[in-house]
């Protein structure tokens, strides 16, 4: 099968052919229909994740994914032939991911069930995004009137914590650079939410301490010192706050449980989340979304595999 992969780290990922995976105890054989690029997937090539979790080269890079089951173990329950399925790959171990035409994937963690009207298309562009969304504002439990700052509000993560904290009705304050970032996140948010520039001086901008910060980029210390005595910070880069620290932190390890893709699915289905897809790419120019990604890009990059 073709695959977006590389041979050894820190490397750029390029399409290549690689054996078709098969699925071992308790996994599906899905045939890939769409996917997406994330932060992990850079991190990954970039040769940062090295030493943290096994890699089995050729190293098919990619987490998200949807398409259709055409195999399984007779362990893998719950799941039929002909299935439309997406979620994240969730492996003790990378090498056999989704930027290829199959993906193995564990029914045990990381896929359902696609319903009806949610499209493959953003069906591939929403678990891993989407679950570290959801995971940080669960470790944080937004409430409705409280003030929250989403750092790293234009990615993908970002784009959709943004949707979820003002269907909360909390007071969203988000980062962007003025422009695109800031008619992007304008686009997804609606008026009633304060646009800071990251670039500039953000504590005179966010003019006061706030109740939760979500930490998608930046600098975590100094959002840390945004937050009042007693608030919140949850992050998806690794940062806690000192242990000293007046304020809770929790460092977010996306977790794609079923029922969590469940909600992601039945939002997006229902209209009420918007997949932050900015660019499509056919599976021939997989490299370039994978460069573009690098470089800087709005919300999702999707990738058309089939």
């Amino acid at each position: 099968m073709r695959a977006l992969a590389v041979d050894a780290v820190p490397a750029a990922p390029a399409l290549t052919e690689v054996p078709t995976p098969r699925p071992e105890s308790g996994e599906l054989l899905v045939r890939v229909a769409a996917t997406s690029i994330n932060g992990f997937d850079a991190a990954t090539a970039a040769g940062y994740v090295q030493g943290m979790m096994e890699h089995r080269f050729p190293l098919v890079t990619g987490k998200d994914f949807a398409g259709v089951v055409e195999g399984a173990t007779p362990d893998a329950e719950g799941f039929s032939l002909g299935d439309e399925v997406f979620g994240v790959v969730t492996k003790p171990f990378l090498g056999t991911g989704s930027h290829a035409e199959y993906v193995t994937v564990p029914v045990a963690v990381g896929v359902t069930l696609v319903p009806a009207g949610l499209s493959l298309a953003d069906a591939g562009a929403l678990g891993l995004a989407g679950t570290a969304a959801v995971d940080a504002l669960d470790a944080v439990a937004l409430k409705p009137g409280e003030t929250v700052l989403i750092a790293g509000a234009t990615g993908g993560v970002g784009a959709i914590a943004l949707q979820y904290a003002v269907t909360a009705g909390a007071q969203v304050i988000a980062t962007a650079r003025p422009g695109a970032e800031t008619d992007f996140v304008r686009d997804l948010g609606g008026q009633a939410v304060q646009i800071v520039d990251y670039t500039g001086d953000l504590a005179a901008q966010v003019a006061g301490p706030v109740d939760v910060v979500l930490h998608f980029a930046g600098d975590g210390a100094a959002l840390a010192g945004l937050v009042e005595k007693g608030g919140r910070l949850a992050s998806t880069l690794g940062f806690a706050p000192e242990a000293d620290s007046e304020i809770t932190g929790t460092v977010v390890m996306a977790t794609p449980t079923r029922a969590t893709l469940d909600r992601l699915a039945a939002d997006a289905a229902a209209g009420r989340l918007r997949v932050p897809v900015t660019r499509r790419y056919p599976f021939d120019d997989a490299a370039t979304a994978f460069a573009d990604f690098g470089a800087g890009a709005l919300g999702k990059l999707a990738i058309d595999v089939a």
